[in-house]
């Protein structure tokens, strides 16, 4: 359970982080490109932290169900995660451009605040089918 917490809390984190920097890049204001990437390897190092933290039990239960373990439960893992960490940076770049743009039209007119968010609530939601479609797969 705890895991499952940490892993997802590092699935926003890197998406936030991923957000922040193209957000930074294509504003060209705001952030720095050294603060971004600062923000952005930081959530990489947590991710791999977090990577490092998660198989060590894996390891450590590999010997006690060594015999009912099948080459297909190792597939069914890296689709998952890849399922996740594809969503989440294709989510990232979504981010980051609909943030931009929300940006600007909210410079320009404070009244479109309330259509921004739909819209980064709909390119956030690409993170969310990934989740959704790695859940199907440890399920099945």
């Amino acid at each position: 359970m705890m895991y499952s917490i940490l892993i997802l809390g590092s699935v926003v984190l890197a998406t936030i982080g991923t957000g922040v920097h193209l957000n930074s890049r294509s504003q060209g204001r705001g952030i720095n490109g050294v603060k971004a990437r600062s923000v952005v390897l930081g959530a990489m190092i947590f991710l791999f932290v977090m990577l490092c933290l998660s198989v060590i039990p894996v390891l450590a239960a590999e010997n006690a169900v060594a015999a009912s373990a099948s080459p297909a439960d190792t597939y069914r893992y890296i689709g998952a995660s890849l399922a996740i960490g594809l969503a989440c940076i294709g989510a990232g770049i979504a981010v980051g451009y609909v943030g931009a743009a929300a940006c600007g039209i909210i410079g320009e007119k404070p009244e479109m605040l309330g259509k921004t968010l739909i819209y980064l609530g709909l390119a956030e939601g690409i993170a969310v089918y990934g989740i959704v479609i790695s859940i199907l797969i440890l399920m099945m």
